[in-house]
């Protein structure tokens, strides 16, 4: 098998799941990717899709380890760094979170998700300095409304001074 074929066998095998993920059903979704990933555990779309769910469920450590997963597989999985870099801020892994986000931005310069996570993760290691950089030239990316206003949100908050 070619490996655009292999590639279109790994989204089908997603395809059910994808659409329970968009229904927001996502324990229904962990267990159909589960047998996607016992059928086929080189499929990177797998791990991508089982660490969203893990995510949205809660399973933060176990959702670590599926992008982890789908980078083994695919290391120019962007989605999968983005998220990975979410979910290790989230964690309080903030080193390990710029590092994959910053590894993101030099996959894909200027991608607005890369910049939005790595802004992100400099709020939480308390770099206001590199965070403003970041979440500002996310916004000259024009995000959609809702996320530019929790990103100014933030950055407001970045000029106050810190308090006990």
């Amino acid at each position: 098998m070619n490996d655009d074929a292999r590639d279109r066998a790994h989204w089908e095998a997603v395809e059910e799941a994808t659409e329970l993920l968009n229904e927001e059903r996502f324990h229904e979704a962990l267990v159909v990717l589960r047998d996607v990933i016992k059928q086929d555990p080189l499929n990177p779309y797998g791990f991508h899709f089982l660490g969203i769910a893990l995510f949205e469920v809660g399973e933060l450590e176990p959702a670590r380890d599926a992008y982890r997963a789908c980078l083994r597989l695919a290391p120019l999985h962007l989605g999968a760094r983005i998220a990975l870099c979410h979910v290790l801020r989230t964690l309080g892994d903030t080193r390990e979170a710029v590092k994959e986000g910053l590894a993101a931005l030099s996959q894909a310069p200027g991608d607005s998700d890369a910049l939005h996570a790595v802004g992100l993760a400099y709020v939480a290691r308390g770099d206001k300095v590199a965070a403003r950089r970041y979440l500002e030239a996310f916004l000259e990316a024009r995000p959609e409304f809702e996320v530019a206003t929790e990103v100014r949100a933030i950055l407001a908050g970045l000029d106050q001074p810190m308090t006990n």
